[in-house]
């Protein structure tokens, strides 16, 4: 019994060590001075990390992946969190758990699936090669995040709370606005932390449905890999895989904030 435990933490190790081990490999190679990708690193140097804020094609597409990751994380807060309230306490209703099927499906689809319909649908209303048109894109498929951390928040909530502000005479809309959303606050914004994450790693519904103007980073990585390794992709791997790591950090911290208050 007592190599059971044992046995387990091996097994963890090993499978942190498989999915971490290609970041160890990749990470280090931002720093080079180097103009190709290997080993071992001759000099090591912020230089990448200058060309991303300096080469128009990076900086540009640095500002695309904020703006459009801003906006889809409004957008996608927003109808995820009216979403999740509109089907709080209907989970045995037919009908309320076809529509959370519904919300949840983008999840699941394939993303080339989702990219020709979009830009079919995009080119008939004139949101092809648009950064509003981008940003719903990304919206579709983020909105399934916030609806789970939302729905997963809203249930933790007691009624009666709720029930006691409405029995003092607070109308639905004050009892919505001082108590459920407060007490839904962490999950609302894990969902826009997942929601601004997702947006900024989709590179597939991107490649159908923005212009040559609304290439984010994830895009420029990609035409990079196909055009020219540099060691600036590292660069903005380290970027991302840094602000990811700090977007966990905050949504953390405010949970445990919040459950320090309850």
């Amino acid at each position: 019994m007592r190599a059971l435990p044992l046995s387990k933490a091996l097994f963890g190790s090993a499978v942190v060590f498989f999915l971490m081990a290609p970041l160890f490999a990749i990470l280090p190679l931002a720093f080079t001075d180097s103009i190709f990708l290997n080993y071992p690193i001759p000099r090591f140097s912020i230089r990448w990390f200058t060309e991303l804020l300096t080469a128009d094609a990076w900086r540009r597409s640095i500002i695309n992946s904020l703006v459009i990751g801003v906006g889809t994380t409004v957008l996608a807060t927003i109808l995820g969190t009216v979403a999740a309230l509109g089907l709080r306490g209907k989970s045995f209703s037919l009908l309320f758990g076809f529509f959370r099927t519904v919300f949840l499906l983008p999840m699941v689809v394939p993303a080339v699936v989702l990219g020709v319909g979009m830009q079919l649908m995009f080119a008939q209303y004139g949101l092809a090669n648009t950064y509003l048109g981008v940003i719903v894109a990304h919206t579709v498929i983020a909105i399934p995040f916030v609806v789970v951390n939302v729905t997963a928040a809203l249930q933790g909530i007691d009624h009666r709370l709720e029930n006691a502000a409405a029995s003092l005479g607070a109308s639905p809309a004050v009892v919505l606005q001082k108590i459920t959303l407060p007490l839904a606050l962490p999950g609302v914004v894990s969902g826009a932390v997942f929601a601004f994450a997702t947006s900024l790693d989709e590179v597939v519904l991107t490649l159908f449905v923005a212009g040559p103007n609304q290439r984010t980073v994830a895009r420029q990585m990609f035409s990079t890999i196909r055009e020219n390794i540099s060691p600036a992709i590292a660069a903005a791997a380290f970027l991302f895989i840094v602000g990811t790591v700090a977007l966990g950090a905050l949504v953390l911290l405010i949970r445990q904030r919040s459950v320090r208050s309850l």
